[in-house]
C-alpha cells in the first residue's frame, strides 16, 4: 500500500506511491532503500509506483493549481517527506514555439524544451532535486557528485540551501567557470588529474567508504526520477499530447533512458494513447560510445578512452546508462547520431541567430543530429519534433576562442560609425 507522507501544501495531502526498486534485467524488486545496483544480477535500478493508486490524483485537471516546478508531478516522484524537499524551483521551463529554426531545418511544427533558465542553468537542477530530498530524508551526512559541470554547480546549490557539505569530484581540465561555479556555493571542489570517468571511479570509492551521497552514484535510481518531469512538462504543455520525436544529448545516457521511463508511466496511467516518442540520442562524434553501440548488433557502448570533443558536458567515455539509453532508443524506433564539434558549433550559432537561445554546446549536438536527419530523411518535415536544449551557452565562453574577429575600438563619430558599418546597414 502507498505509505504516508505530510502534507504537500497546495495540493491536496500526498500519499507516497512508491512500490519499490526493480532492475531492468532481471527484475529483481526491493524496496526504496539506498541501493545503487541490483544484488542479484548488478543491474540498474528503477523507482517503481502503485500505478492504480497514482491514476486517482494524477490528473490534468489538477496541474494548473500546483507550482510551476517538477514538483507538479509529485505522485510520480519518489520521496515521502515533504519537508525534505529543498525547492530551487527547477523545472517546468518553457516550452517555445521555434519557427524561425524550423524554417531554417524544414521542419514544420519544431518546438524547443529550454532549459537554459534552470536554477543554475542546466537540466540537472532537475535529478539534484529528486536526489538532495532522498539524502535529506535519509539523514546524510555530506552529498557529491561527479560531474563534467553541470552537475556540480546544481549539486552544490541545493546542497547550499539544504545546509549539506557538498563534495565534488570533476576534470581538472574543465573549462574554469564550471569549477567556479560550485565552489561560489560552497561545495569542495577535488579536481582530478584524469578524464570525466576517472573522477566518477574515485568519487564511487569515497561516497562507499565514508557514507555520503552522490547524487548520480549511490544515488542514482532516485536521482533519475527527475529528469523524466521533462517528458511530463512537454506532454501537458503540448495539449496532453506528445511529440512525434525528441532530440536529446547522450552523456550518460540517463536523461533519454528517463524520457522513455517517463512515456511508460504515462501509458501505464493510460495518458499516452498515440504511441511514444521516436527519441533520438545526439552524441558528438569525438565521444560517442552510445550512438556506437546503437549501430553494433549487441547494443552495448563502446567505450572511449580519451574523450575528443569540445563538448564536455557530453565527455562520457563509459557512460553509465548506455546500454539502457541504446534500449530506449530501438525500443521508442528512434536512432542516435554523431555530429562533429564543427557542426555542433553552428548547431549553437544556428539556434541563437534564429530563435535568441543561446545554448552551450550540449544543445548544438540536438540542433545539428536534426539538421543531418532532415538531410538525410530520418526526420520527416511533417513530423512534430521538440528538441532538448539541455544547458545555458553562458557557462561555456570558451569554446569560441576565436570563432569571432576581435573587435577595434571606433572613434564616437557618425562618420566614424558609418564607416565601420560600411554596407551592413538595414534601413
Amino acid at each position: 500500500m502507498p505509505r504516508s507522507c505530510a502534507d504537500a501544501g497546495p495540493w491536496e495531502p500526498f500519499m507516497g506511491y512508491v512500490r519499490g526498486l526493480q532492475c531492468r534485467e532481471c527484475k529483481a524488486e526491493y524496496p526504496p532503500v539506498r541501493l545503487a545496483v541490483c544484488e542479484s544480477c548488478f543491474g540498474s535500478l528503477e523507482v517503481r509506483y502503485e500505478i492504480d493508486a497514482v491514476r486517482g490524483a494524477f490528473r490534468r485537471d489538477v496541474f494548473g493549481d500546483r507550482p510551476a516546478t517538477l514538483w507538479r508531478y509529485r505522485e510520480l516522484l519518489p520521496v515521502f517527506d515533504d519537508q525534505a524537499i529543498v525547492d530551487l524551483a527547477a523545472g517546468y521551463t518553457p516550452l517555445r514555439r521555434a519557427r524561425n529554426l524550423g524554417d531554417a531545418v524544414h521542419v514544420r511544427e519544431l518546438w524547443i524544451k529550454d532549459d537554459t533558465v534552470n536554477p543554475t542553468y542546466s537540466f540537472k537542477d532537475r535529478p539534484v532535486a529528486v536526489a538532495i530530498a532522498k539524502a535529506r530524508e535519509w539523514s546524510l551526512p555530506a552529498v557529491g557528485c561527479a560531474s563534467t559541470g553541470n552537475l556540480a554547480a546544481a549539486t552544490a546549490a541545493a546542497a547550499a540551501k539544504a545546509r549539506i557539505p557538498c563534495y565534488v569530484f570533476a576534470p581538472a581540465s574543465l573549462e574554469p567557470a564550471k569549477l567556479l561555479l560550485p565552489q561560489l556555493y560552497g561545495g569542495i571542489v577535488i579536481p582530478v588529474d584524469g578524464t570525466y570517468d576517472d573522477a566518477n571511479r574515485v568519487a564511487f570509492q569515497v561516497a562507499d567508504q565514508r557514507g555520503w551521497g552522490f547524487v548520480n552514484i549511490n544515488l542514482r535510481p532516485y536521482y533519475a526520477e527527475g529528469s523524466k518531469a521533462l517528458l511530463f512538462e512537454t506532454w501537458e504543455q503540448l495539449g496532453f499530447r506528445l511529440p512525434d520525436v525528441i532530440v536529446a544529448p547522450l552523456g550518460s545516457g540517463l536523461l533519454l533512458t528517463s524520457l522513455e521511463k517517463g512515456y511508460r508511466e504515462l501509458s501505464e496511467l493510460g495518458q499516452a494513447p498515440d504511441g511514444a516518442p521516436r527519441l533520438v540520442g545526439s552524441q558528438p562524434a569525438g565521444c560517442a560510445p552510445i550512438v556506437r553501440g546503437f549501430e553494433s548488433a549487441d547494443g552495448r557502448p563502446k567505450p572511449v578512452r580519451k574523450p575528443d570533443t569540445i563538448v564536455e558536458s557530453l565527455a562520457i567515455g563509459d557512460p553509465g546508462s548506455g546500454f539502457e539509453a541504446v534500449q530506449s532508443i530501438r525500443g521508442t524506433h528512434g536512432f542516435a547520431d554523431a555530429p562533429t564539434d564543427a557542426e555542433i558549433l553552428e548547431g549553437v550559432r544556428l539556434l541563437a541567430r534564429e530563435e535568441g537561445v543561446f545554448s552551450e554546446p550540449a544543445g548544438g549536438t540536438t540542433v545539428a543530429t536534426l539538421k543531418r536527419a532532415r538531410e538525410d530523411g530520418r526526420i520527416d518535415r511533417d513530423e512534430r519534433v521538440v528538441l532538448l536544449v539541455t544547458g545555458n551557452g553562458l557557462k561555456t565562453p570558451a569554446v569560441w576562442g576565436d570563432a569571432f574577429p576581435p573587435l577595434v575600438p571606433v572613434p564616437p563619430t557618425l562618420a566614424a560609425v558609418d564607416a565601420y558599418l560600411g554596407g551592413r546597414v538595414h534601413g
